[in-house]
């Protein structure tokens, strides 16, 4: 069996010829979950930076996240970055599904980010009465303004990326948020081969399983090979797959760091196949 492995810790972003890191940093949690929580603003400042500054400037966050709060945090954080030395992704929540909630949605975003733009917004779910035609109008109106300069999706299957890929006129989807993981690898089945075919880039959230495979013994003998932990090789595993980029949260600064040295090296194929065949599809 061959097994084509991505050796890039940049890739690029859908069709667009713009880099991005392989690994970055996902911020649920960060600020507070579905509310504010003030007490640990200044930490969390630091452990945005950090990851920007040892190579994960892909910052991921959402206008749900702690209902604005992680996105004021990210903004903090930035500040003392050149702006193009950071790609910021966020999403808007179904509650603000129409073509006005959305652009009034996109600009409160771009305010709490104290921010010129959005680098990639996403519709954080798919609803089953979304007006999505209106959505990608929207969309398309942010880009034509400069509010944002990308778009995408999250949590949308193949039929769905299909249909708002349908009604862009001018712009294309240029990345799919989801689930994947080790043991989660259900879009290997369609959606992964769609968007490596059509070069969407598949950005993998909760890639960790919440620490559970950082803590898997099998991935930890892997990992012995090249000195290197169980969760650097359960994501190591994932961005040696082509057009995919994962964004893992980390708390503290011994994970980041540890996430960052998942990138620079690539697993071999023989490990990859015995991977895969301990965690089956």
């Amino acid at each position: 069996m061959n097994i084509e492995i991505d050796y890039n810790d940049l890739k690029e972003l859908g069709r667009t010829g713009e880099k991005i890191p392989a690994i970055g940093l996902g911020t649920w949690g960060i600020g507070g979950s579905f509310s504010p929580d003030y007490s640990r603003d200044d930490y969390w400042v630091k452990i945005i930076r950090k990851a920007i500054e040892l190579g994960m400037w892909l910052i991921d966050t959402a206008e749900m996240y702690a209902r604005g709060h992680a996105e004021e945090l990210v903004g903090r954080a930035i500040k003392t970055f050149d702006r193009e030395e950071v790609f910021i992704i966020t999403k808007v929540w179904p509650d603000n599904y129409s073509y006005e909630k959305l652009i009034k949605a996109a600009k409160a975003s771009l305010e709490r980010l104290d921010t010129k733009y959005i680098d990639l917004y996403l519709l954080h779910w798919p609803t089953s009465n979304m007006p999505l035609r209106e959505l990608m109008r929207a969309m398309e109106y942010l880009v034509d303004q400069g509010i944002i300069r990308y778009i995408g999706v999250s949590n949308f299957d193949v039929n769905l990326v299909e249909e708002a890929r349908s009604y862009l006129s001018r712009e294309d989807i240029v990345a799919n948020e989801v689930k994947y993981s080790l043991r989660d690898r259900g879009i290997e089945r369609d959606l992964l081969p769609y968007a490596q075919k059509e070069r969407i880039t598949v950005i993998a959230y909760t890639p960790l399983e919440k620490g559970a495979l950082a803590r898997d013994r099998n991935l930890a003998k892997i990992g012995e090979k090249y000195g290197k932990t169980a969760a650097q090789v359960a994501l190591n595993w994932l961005i040696s797959k082509h057009y995919v980029v994962a964004i893992p949260k980390a708390g503290i600064e011994e994970h980041l760091r540890e996430n960052a040295e998942a990138m620079g090296w690539r697993l071999r194929p023989e490990d990859i196949m015995w991977i895969e065949k301990f965690y089956p599809i």
